[in-house]
Protein backbone atom coordinates (compact mmCIF):
# COMPACT_ATOMS: atom_id res chain seq x y z
CA UNK A 1 0.00 0.00 0.00
CA UNK A 2 1.13 3.21 -0.74
CA UNK A 3 1.52 6.07 1.55
CA UNK A 4 -0.35 9.42 0.53
CA UNK A 5 1.80 11.42 2.07
CA UNK A 6 4.89 10.20 0.22
CA UNK A 7 3.87 11.63 -3.11
CA UNK A 8 2.96 15.35 -2.04
CA UNK A 9 0.27 17.54 -1.71
CA UNK A 10 -2.88 16.92 -4.21
CA UNK A 11 -3.37 18.96 -7.31
CA UNK A 12 -6.40 20.31 -7.95
CA UNK A 13 -7.88 22.36 -10.94
CA UNK A 14 -11.24 23.70 -10.25
CA UNK A 15 -13.21 24.52 -13.26
CA UNK A 16 -15.55 27.24 -12.75
CA UNK A 17 -16.79 29.93 -15.43
CA UNK A 18 -15.96 32.38 -12.85
CA UNK A 19 -14.70 33.18 -9.30
CA UNK A 20 -17.46 33.71 -7.19
CA UNK A 21 -18.45 33.16 -3.58
CA UNK A 22 -18.66 29.51 -3.97
CA UNK A 23 -15.24 29.00 -6.14
CA UNK A 24 -13.36 31.12 -3.47
CA UNK A 25 -14.22 28.96 -0.49
CA UNK A 26 -13.77 25.97 -2.43
CA UNK A 27 -10.34 27.23 -2.85
CA UNK A 28 -9.97 28.24 0.49
CA UNK A 29 -10.99 24.92 2.18
CA UNK A 30 -8.87 22.77 -0.61
CA UNK A 31 -6.12 24.85 0.43
CA UNK A 32 -6.40 24.77 4.20
CA UNK A 33 -5.91 20.85 3.64
CA UNK A 34 -2.81 21.31 1.74
CA UNK A 35 -3.56 20.95 -1.27
CA UNK A 36 -2.91 23.00 -4.30
CA UNK A 37 -5.54 24.20 -6.57
CA UNK A 38 -5.50 26.07 -10.18
CA UNK A 39 -8.56 27.51 -11.49
CA UNK A 40 -9.81 27.35 -14.99
CA UNK A 41 -12.84 27.38 -17.45
CA UNK A 42 -12.85 24.45 -19.67
CA UNK A 43 -13.20 26.89 -22.35
CA UNK A 44 -9.78 27.51 -21.52
CA UNK A 45 -8.53 23.75 -22.10
CA UNK A 46 -7.29 22.49 -25.26
CA UNK A 47 -6.86 19.27 -26.79
CA UNK A 48 -3.55 18.75 -28.43
CA UNK A 49 -2.72 15.16 -29.78
CA UNK A 50 1.23 16.30 -29.67
CA UNK A 51 1.18 17.06 -26.23
CA UNK A 52 2.39 14.53 -23.73
CA UNK A 53 -1.22 13.99 -22.36
CA UNK A 54 -3.23 15.04 -25.71
CA UNK A 55 -4.33 17.93 -23.82
CA UNK A 56 -3.31 21.57 -22.72
CA UNK A 57 -4.38 22.59 -19.21
CA UNK A 58 -3.55 26.11 -17.76
CA UNK A 59 -1.34 26.24 -15.00
CA UNK A 60 -0.27 22.23 -15.24
CA UNK A 61 2.45 22.81 -17.81
CA UNK A 62 2.93 18.74 -19.08
CA UNK A 63 1.31 18.03 -15.58
CA UNK A 64 -1.90 16.45 -14.84
CA UNK A 65 -3.98 17.39 -11.61
CA UNK A 66 -4.81 14.82 -9.34
CA UNK A 67 -8.76 15.48 -9.41
CA UNK A 68 -10.57 17.94 -11.11
CA UNK A 69 -13.26 19.54 -9.26
CA UNK A 70 -16.10 20.53 -11.17
CA UNK A 71 -17.74 24.29 -9.72
CA UNK A 72 -19.63 25.31 -12.71
CA UNK A 73 -19.72 25.19 -16.92
CA UNK A 74 -19.24 27.90 -19.13
CA UNK A 75 -22.34 28.38 -21.27
CA UNK A 76 -21.94 28.09 -25.11
CA UNK A 77 -22.55 26.60 -28.46
CA UNK A 78 -23.85 23.58 -28.64
CA UNK A 79 -20.35 22.42 -30.29
CA UNK A 80 -18.72 24.19 -27.44
CA UNK A 81 -20.74 22.15 -24.78
CA UNK A 82 -19.62 19.19 -26.57
CA UNK A 83 -16.32 20.02 -26.79
CA UNK A 84 -15.59 21.10 -22.83
CA UNK A 85 -17.69 17.66 -21.82
CA UNK A 86 -15.14 16.05 -24.17
CA UNK A 87 -12.59 17.86 -22.08
CA UNK A 88 -13.75 15.88 -18.76
CA UNK A 89 -14.24 12.94 -20.65
CA UNK A 90 -10.23 12.90 -21.57
CA UNK A 91 -9.03 13.67 -18.04
CA UNK A 92 -11.04 10.43 -16.62
CA UNK A 93 -9.35 8.19 -19.13
CA UNK A 94 -6.18 9.65 -18.25
CA UNK A 95 -6.68 8.58 -14.75
CA UNK A 96 -7.50 12.08 -13.17
CA UNK A 97 -10.59 11.80 -10.69
CA UNK A 98 -13.53 14.26 -11.61
CA UNK A 99 -16.23 14.96 -10.09
CA UNK A 100 -18.76 15.10 -10.68
CA UNK A 101 -17.43 13.90 -13.80
CA UNK A 102 -18.74 13.86 -17.80
CA UNK A 103 -21.37 11.83 -17.45
CA UNK A 104 -23.02 12.86 -14.19
CA UNK A 105 -23.02 16.03 -15.57
CA UNK A 106 -24.65 14.91 -19.19
CA UNK A 107 -26.93 12.83 -17.07
CA UNK A 108 -28.09 15.80 -15.08
CA UNK A 109 -28.39 18.63 -17.60
CA UNK A 110 -30.53 16.75 -19.62
CA UNK A 111 -33.90 16.61 -17.41
CA UNK A 112 -35.32 14.22 -19.75
CA UNK A 113 -31.91 11.71 -19.21
CA UNK A 114 -32.49 12.25 -15.39
CA UNK A 115 -35.89 11.52 -15.22
CA UNK A 116 -35.39 8.34 -17.68
CA UNK A 117 -32.51 7.32 -14.81
CA UNK A 118 -34.52 7.67 -11.96
CA UNK A 119 -37.82 5.86 -13.23
CA UNK A 120 -35.08 3.27 -14.36
CA UNK A 121 -33.84 2.82 -10.76
CA UNK A 122 -37.40 2.36 -9.74
CA UNK A 123 -37.40 5.91 -7.43
CA UNK A 124 -40.31 7.97 -7.18
CA UNK A 125 -40.79 11.06 -9.15
CA UNK A 126 -43.40 12.44 -11.38
CA UNK A 127 -44.57 11.02 -15.01
CA UNK A 128 -42.33 12.89 -16.86
CA UNK A 129 -42.17 13.10 -21.18
CA UNK A 130 -39.80 14.80 -23.51
CA UNK A 131 -40.75 15.12 -27.52
CA UNK A 132 -40.49 17.32 -30.55
CA UNK A 133 -43.61 18.90 -31.92
CA UNK A 134 -46.73 20.59 -30.08
CA UNK A 135 -49.24 17.97 -31.29
CA UNK A 136 -47.29 15.43 -29.43
CA UNK A 137 -47.24 17.82 -26.39
CA UNK A 138 -51.12 18.27 -26.61
CA UNK A 139 -51.54 14.72 -27.11
CA UNK A 140 -49.92 14.06 -23.52
CA UNK A 141 -51.69 17.09 -21.94
CA UNK A 142 -55.53 15.71 -23.41
CA UNK A 143 -54.25 12.52 -21.82
CA UNK A 144 -53.24 13.35 -18.28
CA UNK A 145 -55.58 14.46 -15.50
CA UNK A 146 -53.85 17.77 -14.66
CA UNK A 147 -51.42 19.96 -14.47
CA UNK A 148 -48.12 19.68 -16.17
CA UNK A 149 -44.89 21.80 -16.38
CA UNK A 150 -43.00 23.27 -19.01
CA UNK A 151 -39.46 22.91 -18.12
CA UNK A 152 -36.09 23.68 -20.59
CA UNK A 153 -34.82 20.91 -21.18
CA UNK A 154 -31.16 22.61 -20.29
CA UNK A 155 -32.59 24.72 -17.37
CA UNK A 156 -31.32 25.58 -13.61
CA UNK A 157 -32.61 28.05 -11.23
CA UNK A 158 -36.22 28.02 -11.61
CA UNK A 159 -35.57 29.70 -14.90
CA UNK A 160 -38.28 29.55 -18.05
CA UNK A 161 -40.93 27.46 -15.74
CA UNK A 162 -44.46 27.27 -16.84
CA UNK A 163 -47.48 25.72 -15.68
CA UNK A 164 -49.32 24.27 -18.60
CA UNK A 165 -53.31 23.72 -17.00
CA UNK A 166 -54.67 24.20 -20.69
CA UNK A 167 -53.60 23.77 -24.11
CA UNK A 168 -53.93 27.52 -24.51
CA UNK A 169 -50.79 27.59 -22.12
CA UNK A 170 -48.56 25.41 -24.15
CA UNK A 171 -46.20 27.91 -26.35
CA UNK A 172 -45.72 27.33 -29.58
CA UNK A 173 -42.65 25.51 -31.12
CA UNK A 174 -40.66 28.42 -32.34
CA UNK A 175 -40.58 29.57 -28.15
CA UNK A 176 -39.83 26.59 -26.94
CA UNK A 177 -35.77 26.21 -26.10
CA UNK A 178 -34.21 23.76 -28.24
CA UNK A 179 -37.23 22.74 -30.16
CA UNK A 180 -37.64 20.66 -26.85
CA UNK A 181 -41.00 20.06 -24.97
CA UNK A 182 -40.01 18.54 -21.55
CA UNK A 183 -43.41 18.11 -19.27
CA UNK A 184 -43.64 16.93 -15.82
CA UNK A 185 -46.36 15.91 -13.49
CA UNK A 186 -47.18 19.24 -11.33
CA UNK A 187 -47.02 17.30 -7.63
CA UNK A 188 -46.36 20.73 -5.74
CA UNK A 189 -48.95 20.92 -2.58
CA UNK A 190 -50.00 24.83 -1.83
CA UNK A 191 -50.37 24.88 1.80
CA UNK A 192 -51.82 28.57 3.65
CA UNK A 193 -51.06 30.26 0.68
CA UNK A 194 -47.09 28.81 0.61
CA UNK A 195 -45.80 26.65 -1.78
CA UNK A 196 -42.35 24.32 -0.50
CA UNK A 197 -40.28 21.17 -1.24
CA UNK A 198 -36.45 20.53 0.16
CA UNK A 199 -33.17 20.15 -1.31
CA UNK A 200 -30.84 17.66 0.20
CA UNK A 201 -27.28 18.02 -0.46
CA UNK A 202 -25.05 14.84 -1.22
CA UNK A 203 -21.53 14.28 -0.60
CA UNK A 204 -19.68 11.06 -1.16
CA UNK A 205 -22.86 9.02 -0.69
CA UNK A 206 -24.11 10.84 2.38
CA UNK A 207 -26.65 13.52 2.99
CA UNK A 208 -24.68 16.69 4.10
CA UNK A 209 -27.05 19.15 4.57
CA UNK A 210 -30.77 19.91 3.89
CA UNK A 211 -33.49 23.09 3.78
CA UNK A 212 -37.32 23.35 3.26
CA UNK A 213 -37.38 25.86 0.48
CA UNK A 214 -40.59 27.95 0.68
CA UNK A 215 -42.38 30.21 -1.48
CA UNK A 216 -45.40 32.12 -2.33
CA UNK A 217 -45.12 31.03 -5.95
CA UNK A 218 -45.37 27.60 -6.98
CA UNK A 219 -42.00 27.61 -8.25
CA UNK A 220 -39.78 27.35 -4.86
CA UNK A 221 -35.78 27.92 -6.17
CA UNK A 222 -33.85 30.43 -3.74
CA UNK A 223 -32.75 32.39 -7.06
CA UNK A 224 -36.46 32.67 -7.82
CA UNK A 225 -36.83 34.23 -4.35
CA UNK A 226 -38.00 31.30 -1.83
CA UNK A 227 -36.89 31.40 1.57
CA UNK A 228 -34.59 28.52 2.90
CA UNK A 229 -35.51 27.17 6.50
CA UNK A 230 -33.96 24.26 8.57
CA UNK A 231 -35.37 21.31 8.42
CA UNK A 232 -35.21 17.70 10.96
CA UNK A 233 -33.69 15.38 9.36
CA UNK A 234 -35.86 12.70 7.37
CA UNK A 235 -34.47 9.47 6.63
CA UNK A 236 -36.63 8.76 3.89
CA UNK A 237 -35.97 11.97 1.38
CA UNK A 238 -32.30 11.48 2.72
CA UNK A 239 -32.61 7.91 1.24
CA UNK A 240 -33.96 9.12 -1.97
CA UNK A 241 -31.66 11.31 -2.49
CA UNK A 242 -28.54 9.70 -1.80
CA UNK A 243 -30.26 6.47 -4.37
CA UNK A 244 -31.25 9.67 -6.65
CA UNK A 245 -27.43 10.83 -6.92
CA UNK A 246 -26.14 7.48 -7.52
CA UNK A 247 -28.72 6.62 -10.14
CA UNK A 248 -27.31 9.22 -12.13
CA UNK A 249 -23.76 8.45 -11.25
CA UNK A 250 -22.59 11.59 -9.13
CA UNK A 251 -20.95 12.07 -5.97
CA UNK A 252 -21.75 15.46 -5.25
CA UNK A 253 -25.52 16.68 -6.49
CA UNK A 254 -28.32 18.27 -5.12
CA UNK A 255 -31.11 16.72 -4.79
CA UNK A 256 -35.00 18.47 -4.95
CA UNK A 257 -37.93 16.89 -3.85
CA UNK A 258 -41.32 17.09 -1.94
CA UNK A 259 -44.90 15.57 -0.64
CA UNK A 260 -47.36 15.00 -3.02
CA UNK A 261 -51.03 15.43 -2.04
CA UNK A 262 -51.36 12.61 -0.99
CA UNK A 263 -48.19 12.44 0.74
CA UNK A 264 -45.53 10.51 -0.80
CA UNK A 265 -42.53 11.39 -1.78
CA UNK A 266 -41.36 12.53 -5.28
CA UNK A 267 -37.92 13.20 -6.61
CA UNK A 268 -37.92 16.35 -8.66
CA UNK A 269 -34.80 17.09 -9.85
CA UNK A 270 -30.65 15.97 -9.66
CA UNK A 271 -28.09 19.08 -9.87
CA UNK A 272 -24.67 17.85 -10.53
CA UNK A 273 -23.07 21.48 -9.92
CA UNK A 274 -25.16 22.68 -6.92
CA UNK A 275 -24.65 26.07 -5.37
CA UNK A 276 -25.04 26.22 -1.76
CA UNK A 277 -26.08 29.67 -0.19
CA UNK A 278 -29.55 28.79 0.70
CA UNK A 279 -28.26 25.57 2.43
CA UNK A 280 -25.59 27.55 4.27
CA UNK A 281 -28.07 29.77 5.05
CA UNK A 282 -30.54 27.35 6.73
CA UNK A 283 -27.86 25.06 8.26
CA UNK A 284 -25.13 27.18 9.34
CA UNK A 285 -22.14 24.28 7.77
CA UNK A 286 -19.56 25.29 5.93
CA UNK A 287 -20.19 23.18 2.44
CA UNK A 288 -16.91 23.85 1.09
CA UNK A 289 -15.11 22.23 3.90
CA UNK A 290 -17.35 19.44 3.30
CA UNK A 291 -16.86 19.67 -0.70
CA UNK A 292 -13.22 19.75 -0.43
CA UNK A 293 -12.64 17.16 2.81
CA UNK A 294 -14.61 14.37 0.31
CA UNK A 295 -12.62 15.18 -2.55
CA UNK A 296 -9.36 15.11 -1.25
CA UNK A 297 -10.35 12.07 1.12
CA UNK A 298 -10.82 10.08 -2.58
CA UNK A 299 -7.32 11.05 -4.02
CA UNK A 300 -5.86 9.64 -0.72
CA UNK A 301 -7.79 6.04 -1.10
CA UNK A 302 -6.81 5.91 -4.80
CA UNK A 303 -3.20 6.59 -3.27
CA UNK A 304 -3.86 4.48 -0.60
CA UNK A 305 -4.94 1.95 -3.01
CA UNK A 306 -1.95 1.60 -5.46
CA UNK A 307 -4.00 3.70 -8.23
CA UNK A 308 -1.58 5.15 -10.39
CA UNK A 309 -0.96 9.20 -9.95
CA UNK A 310 -1.58 10.66 -13.13
CA UNK A 311 2.28 12.00 -14.02
CA UNK A 312 3.53 14.84 -15.83
CA UNK A 313 6.47 14.55 -18.85
CA UNK A 314 9.14 15.05 -15.76
CA UNK A 315 7.82 12.14 -13.66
Amino acid sequence: MTDARSLGPARILLVTARIDRHARELIRAMRERGAQVYTSGLAEIGFDTGSASGLTIPHFGQNLPDAVCVRAMDAGSFEQVTRRLGVLHALAQLGVFVSNDARAIENCVDKSMTSFLLARAGLPSPRSYAVESRAEALRIMAAEAGPMVLKPLFGAQGKGLKLIRADDDLPPADEIAGGVYYLQRFAGVETAGRWSDVRILISGGRAVASMRRQSASWITNVKQGAEPLPMPPDNELETLAIAATAAVGGDFCGVDLLRDAAGRAQIIEVNSMPAWTGLKKATGRDLAAIRAGDLLARIDARRAAGVPRPLSAAE
